[in-house]
């Protein structure tokens, strides 16, 4: 007497790839929607009244200091430690070498102190080897 075995069928191990790019789309568009760009624009300062005020010609060779009413110091969205002011002095010099025709803006609080101002003029002035290139921010009166 022979006993006959039944073979087992194959499990099919593949997986269904036919709504893939539903799927794919459908997390494109999730991720579209709920994302959001960094828009920062540095910390909001109260600029002084000019009694006259000219607009730069291009933006492409500027890097801003920004100095709130906290006295708080940022360049370009990189926040300066309050006691490592020297610091600024590496950074404005890291953009110089990047860029020889570097301008640097002050935007200003007008009730900032003045003693802070005057310590990031220094550190601009002694990054700068052949006289720095500085423009103040004002809104016209």
């Amino acid at each position: 007497m022979s006993v006959k075995i039944k073979r087992k069928q194959k499990v099919n191990t593949a997986i269904p790839t036919a709504s893939m790019p539903d799927i794919i789309f459908m997390l494109l568009l999730f991720f579209m929607v709920a994302t959001t760009m960094k828009q920062f624009t540095g910390l909001k300062v109260e600029l002084p009244g000019a009694k006259r005020v000219e607009k730069m010609q291009s933006k492409r060779h500027q890097t801003t200091i920004w100095i709130d009413r906290q006295n708080n110091v940022v360049m370009d969205d990189f926040a300066v430690p309050e006691g490592e002011i020297t610091k600024l002095r590496n950074m404005v010099y890291q953009k110089l070498v990047e860029d020889p025709q570097l301008v640097v803006v002050f935007q200003v609080d007008q009730k900032s102190e003045m003693g802070r101002l005057i310590d990031v003029q220094h550190e601009v002035r002694t990054a700068f080897v052949n006289g720095a290139r500085v423009i103040y921010s004002a809104i016209p009166l």
